[in-house]
């Protein structure tokens, strides 16, 4: 008998939809730090089956979004020093290599993209909109990441990048955020000039220097 259709996306792309919906919950704050993770009410509310949920839950553990308690349950991870110095510095060497590939491809529409992303950025945070500057963030730093086309950085950048998106809307909501778009024309001006050691040595230290703008609590 012929398959019968079905308007459902595949199972890997209901589970990465999934996955996505529960880590930007989480890194926006709907589901808070501390707060348990029942898979049965997030299936209702996401209208899935709970083995999407599930496995989205096994990713996002594995990224540190979430922590599985053994033999009790399954919460957000609380917002851990250890945890942000591990990923940033991992995304730092990520976005370094991904500015030292894109650098000498560069094109004039990539230099303007990045303007562009700055410029919405400082309007964003003008304006005291945390989420609307870590887009216009995420859209500067993607240029790069685009142009560069490497894999391995894409893979590791969606594993770690969302365990400093919390960090980031502390530095974001703060004054911090002046100094990130003075950085971000620096990297502009380097890129501009295709110096790509200036260019991938101040992409590198913008996401070092979280570590130090913000100061999450350490866990147990």
């Amino acid at each position: 008998m012929p398959v019968p259709a079905t308007s459902l996306p595949p199972r890997a792309l209901l589970r990465d939809e999934v996955r996505t919906r529960l880590r930007d919950a989480i890194v926006d704050g709907t589901l808070a730090p501390g707060e348990q993770l029942r898979d049965l009410e997030l299936s209702r509310w996401l209208g899935v089956s709970r083995t999407p949920v599930r496995e989205a839950l096994l990713d996002l553990a594995r990224s540190g979004l979430v922590l599985a308690l053994p033999g009790r349950s399954t919460i957000v991870a609380p917002v851990d020093g250890r945890a942000v110095r591990d990923a940033a510095a991992v995304v730092a060497s990520m976005h370094r290599v991904a500015v030292v590939e894109a650098t000498p491809l560069f094109t004039d529409d990539d230099i303007q993209r990045m303007r562009e992303a700055n410029e919405a950025f400082i309007a964003a945070h003008a304006a005291g909109d945390t989420a609307a500057a870590l887009r216009a963030d995420h859209d500067f730093h993607a240029v790069a990441v685009d142009r560069a086309d490497n894999d391995a950085v894409r893979t590791v950048l969606a594993l770690y990048g969302p365990v400093l998106e919390r960090a980031e809307r502390l530095r974001f909501s703060s004054d911090d955020a002046d100094a990130s778009a003075a950085r971000h024309a620096d990297l502009i001006r380097h890129c501009a000039a295709r110096d790509a050691q200036a260019a991938a040595g101040v992409a590198e230290s913008l996401w070092l220097d979280l570590l130090a703008d913000t100061t999450p609590q350490e866990t147990a």
